[in-house]
Formats: structure tokens, sequence, C-alpha cells
């Protein structure tokens, strides 16, 4: 909901950082690989209940996700450095939740297991979409800068991002917060699924008139 509105504010910011990254051995798939590995490390902190390492670890991985975008730009963007940044990034969702249900599994294991849950949904309904967005050479202007079709929602990166931080900074509540996020992101799904089913129908009767 907020992605597209941020990026633009954001995007001159990463193109200034990217113009000091430009050099023969940094490379987009390397950033890529990086800022995973760097987020790798927010679940064994959050696991240890080291809530503000893990938060940095978490600020500097999606940092690593607009350079490596920005680099990439900068480079020729390619299929398979999307394909590298989408994947990643999805594990990455993922880690986060599985670290504060190691934190405290006593209490957070059930709002986890609803949260992945749920982002199974967000998840699924994104990629299967843009995966025939491009079949049917559907345009996305307000993601232009994207490789790939970006579906949007209720729950995109920037709504996500702003709950990792507060379960961060409040992990006492992450159960609450999980449970009340997961619904949103169920909300995003549902509105994915109908509104994609829709374009797609109506993309297939299109090219069969024509």
């Amino acid at each position: 909901m907020l992605d597209r509105h941020l990026h633009p504010r954001l995007k001159p910011w990463l193109n200034r950082a990217a113009s000091v990254l430009d050099r023969p051995l940094v490379t987009p798939d390397g950033v890529t690989l990086v800022g995973f590995a760097i987020g790798v490390l927010a679940l064994l902190f959050l696991a240890l209940g080291w809530y503000g390492a893990a938060l940095a670890a978490i600020l500097l991985n999606r940092l690593c996700d607009g350079l490596d975008g920005a680099l990439a730009r900068r480079r020729g963007l390619t299929d398979a450095g999307g394909f590298l940044d989408i994947a990643l990034d999805f594990l990455f969702y993922a880690l986060v939740p599985f670290g504060f249900v190691l934190a405290d599994p006593l209490n957070n294991a059930t709002a986890g297991a609803w949260l992945l849950f749920a982002f199974i949904g967000t998840g699924s309904s994104f990629l299967a979409f843009a995966a025939l967005a491009a079949k049917y050479s559907i345009d996305n202007p307000g993601y232009a800068h994207k490789s790939f079709y970006y579906l949007g929602g209720l729950t995109e990166g920037s709504e996500t991002m702003a709950f990792f931080v507060l379960c961060c900074l409040f992990p006492a509540y992450f159960s609450w917060l999980a449970w009340i996020f997961g619904a949103l992101c169920w909300l995003t799904t549902f509105n994915r699924v109908w509104g994609g089913y829709v374009t797609l129908r109506a993309c297939q009767r299109h090219r069969e008139k024509n």
C-alpha cells in the first residue's frame, strides 16, 4: 500500500549510494547475497533474544535490497538477478517470524505459525500473478522499476518492514502483532486472488476475441 509512494522518494538516495558502490568487483547479485547473509544473522540474533542486533541486521538487509536494485538499474536488469532477489526476499520474510518463535516457543509458536501461513498466501498470490502477467504482457506503471510484475496490496514490503521493526522494539507483544498482521496479510491475499483472477480472465477473453 505504501511502496508506490515511498519508492520514488527513496530512489534518488539509493541511486546516489549505488553510484558509489559501482565498482568492477561489486555486482548486484553480490549485494543481494551479502544482504541475505546479514538477514540470516537476524534469525540467530532473534533466537538468542538479541532484539537490538536483530533490528540492525533487518535494517541492513533491507538497505542491501534497495541497493542491489539500484545498482542493477545502472548495469542493466537481468532475469537471473530479479529471480535471485525475489527468492531470497521471501526467505528473509519467513526467517524473521521463525526467529521470534525460536526466541520464545511457548508464547510465540502459534502466532508465528499463523503469520507464516499468511505469508504463504501473500507470496504465492504475488508470484503466481507475476508469472502470468508476463505471459499477457500486462504493464504495471506504478512499479516500472521492477524486473517483474509487482502486485501491490494492503501489506507490501513497507508495511512488513514496519511490522518487523515494531516486533523488535516490543518483542513481548510479538504474538498480538503477528495475529493482527497475519489477518491483514490474508486481506491482501484475498484481494490479490480475486483481482488477479478477474484481470487474467479479462485478458484471456480479449486475446480470444482478437
